[in-house]
This record gives C-alpha cells, sequence and structure tokens, in this order.
C-alpha cells in the first residue's frame, strides 16, 4: 500500500494536471475569441480539434497571430495533458508495484518463521483466535480469500496468504511443516474436515485444532486427524451459564488466562533434559523457588492428575499446569 503522504503527492500531480488542462481550455476559447473575433461554438470547436490533434481543417482562415496562438495552444495542451496521464499511471503503476512488494516481503517474513500458529480463516472466530495469540507475543500467519479482510489484516499488520486453506501449495507457503499448530476456523465445516485430513498429512506430528459447529461433526473432525475439537456456540453457552452461576471463580480463571491480573495460568512442557525429570513435587521443589502452584499434570500418555499429591513424579514430555506470577512463570522456563 502506498504511503498516505505519497498517495496525496500523486494525486495531487493529477488534479493540478486536470486543473492545467481546464486552463487551457477556458483560455483557447477566449483567445480565438479575441484574436479571430469568432463565436464561442468556432472557438471551442477549434480548442477541441486543435488539442486533440485529430487534424481536422480550420473552422476559418487564421490570421498570423492566430497561428501563433494555435501552436501555443498545442504545446501547453499537449503537454498539461502528458503531465496528467503520467500522474494518473503513476498511481495505477506504483500502487501495483507496491501491492507486490508488500506481498513479496510479507511471504519472506513468513518463510522465516519457526514454531508459530496458523489460523485459517479471519472471520468472527478466526479473528478472534488470532488476536489472542497474537497479544500472548506468539507469530501467527492467517489464511484467508476474503480480499476485504485481507486487507484489514494487512492494516492491523497481521502476517496473511491470500488463498484456499485447503491447497496443499497455499498451506506448504505458510510454513505448515515449521509450525507448532494449526487451527481451522472456516465457516464451513466440510472445508474444516479437509484442512484437517491435508494438514495432518503434510505435517503429523503439528497440533490440530478444529471448529465444529454441532456435536455430531466430532467424530469426523477427529477421524481426520484432529487433536481438539472445539465447540463455538457451546463454550459460548456454558460460558454464559457458569457467569451466571459461579461469577466469580468464572472471572478469575478468565483474568488468570488472558493477563487481566499479575496472577496468571500457564502450561509448562518438561522436556527429557530437564532437571525436573524423576522428581516428584516435593523434591522439585517448584514452590519455594518459584512460587508456583502446580493445580494439575498431563501425563505423557494423555491421563490428567488434578490437584496432583506432593510424591506425584515428574515424568519428561509431561506438561505441568502451573499458577503464579508472569515473571515466576518465565523463571521456571529455564530448567524446563
Amino acid at each position: 500500500m502506498l504511503s498516505m503522504r505519497a498517495r496525496m503527492g500523486t494525486y495531487w500531480s493529477m488534479l493540478l494536471g486536470a486543473v492545467l488542462c481546464l486552463v487551457i481550455v477556458i483560455a483557447g476559447i477566449a483567445g480565438f475569441m479575441v484574436i479571430e473575433q469568432w463565436d464561442f461554438v468556432s472557438s471551442f470547436y477549434m480548442v477541441v480539434i486543435t488539442l486533440s490533434t485529430v487534424g481536422f481543417q480550420e473552422v476559418h482562415q487564421l490570421s498570423e497571430a492566430g497561428r501563433m496562438f494555435t501552436a501555443l495552444l498545442i504545446i501547453g495542451g499537449v503537454g498539461s495533458f502528458l503531465y496528467m496521464a503520467a500522474a494518473f499511471a503513476q498511481v495505477l503503476v506504483e500502487g501495483r508495484l507496491q501491492i507486490l512488494w508488500g506481498k513479496r516481503r510479507m511471504m519472506k517474513e513468513i518463510g522465516k518463521l519457526k514454531d508459530h500458529f496458523i489460523v485459517c480463516g479471519y472471520g468472527r472466530i478466526g479473528s478472534i483466535v488470532t488476536k489472542e495469540i497474537m497479544g500472548e507475543g506468539h507469530a501467527v500467519v492467517v489464511v484467508e480469500q476474503d480480499l476485504e479482510l485481507i486487507e484489514n489484516m494487512e492494516q492491523e499488520g497481521v502476517l496473511c496468504v491470500e488463498g484456499d486453506a485447503t491447497s496443499d501449495e497455499v498451506l506448504l507457503a505458510v510454513g505448515l511443516q515449521s509450525a507448532r499448530s494449526l487451527i481451522s476456523a472456516l465457516s464451513s465445516e466440510a472445508a474444516n474436515v479437509y484442512v484437517t485430513l491435508t494438514a495432518r498429512q503434510l505435517n503429523p506430528d503439528l497440533t490440530i485444532i478444529a471448529r465444529a459447529g454441532n456435536k455430531s461433526h466430532i467424530s469426523r473432525l477427529e477421524l481426520a486427524g484432529a487433536d481438539r475439537v472445539v465447540l463455538p456456540h457451546f463454550i459460548g453457552g456454558v460460558r454464559m451459564a457458569q457467569s451466571v452461576l459461579r461469577p466469580t471463580a468464572t472471572n478469575f480463571v478468565e483474568l488468570a488466562l488472558r493477563g487481566g491480573i499479575d496472577l496468571q495460568m500457564d502450561e509448562l512442557s518438561v522436556s527429557t533434559g530437564s532437571e525436573l525429570v524423576g522428581k516428584d513435587l516435593i523434591d522439585s521443589k517448584i514452590r519455594p523457588r518459584f512460587n508456583l502452584i502446580i493445580i494439575a499434570i498431563k501425563k505423557k500418555n494423555g491421563d490428567m492428575v488434578f490437584n496432583p499429591g506432593p510424591k506425584e513424579v515428574i515424568d519428561a514430555g509431561d506438561t505441568l499446569l502451573a499458577v503464579g506470577r508472569k515473571s515466576d512463570l518465565t523463571k521456571i522456563l529455564d530448567i524446563m
């Protein structure tokens, strides 16, 4: 996209060219009426055939002064029209080149991404997902076909690619093989199934989250390869009910997850080389060292251990669900 100053400068050039052309036409009519004593219609006709360079015969015999005036009129008129045409061409060429350069630069930036998130669809759900992930400081690339939404994302600084999310080429272009996760938030159930199936085939280790319209579609998406299926309407209904039944608890969880307070909840993945591997919660000293509370452990096999006891052993591949200050959650990453 052209900068505002550049666009305004080019548009002013076009406007100036148009004004010059109008002034020359008016001056030409007035000149023939004064110099040659012609009527308005004859003068206007002479100006038109002169500036258009069609080469028609003169309306009346021109005097020597009239011929000199006509020559000056041709020079000024043709120059003004060329100036306006050049300004108009500049708008077209610069705008097109800027768009192409912007796309090339964006694709180059996308090509450098690693461990990023891919969001398919920038509708009501996809836009929220994108902003939430970006708000946490993670890189996101959006695949969208709607040109208006593409333009909005470019203005908002969101990395995006125009294309069909069900296409292998498009998914590979947004770095599917080096991405951390893909979120399929398209409005079409069939499209979400196809995207999930394609993404799983291209990257078997990718975490895939898919959107479903109703519970009957969950099994299809899971069979296609989705790690988790989300029903936005169901979650919204549950959230509203819990806001009425347990307003304080619901508000706390939302604030903790979204960083509305200093106390936050986060997932901590235990790597093979972590010093926590093989230790129980007491020996790990997570609470006294980092002032964090472990409220659950997701074992490597997928089992969830809620409110784990002090003798619960931490294994490589486990995920600890911890609550604490953001600064403390950042510190513990050094030993994970």
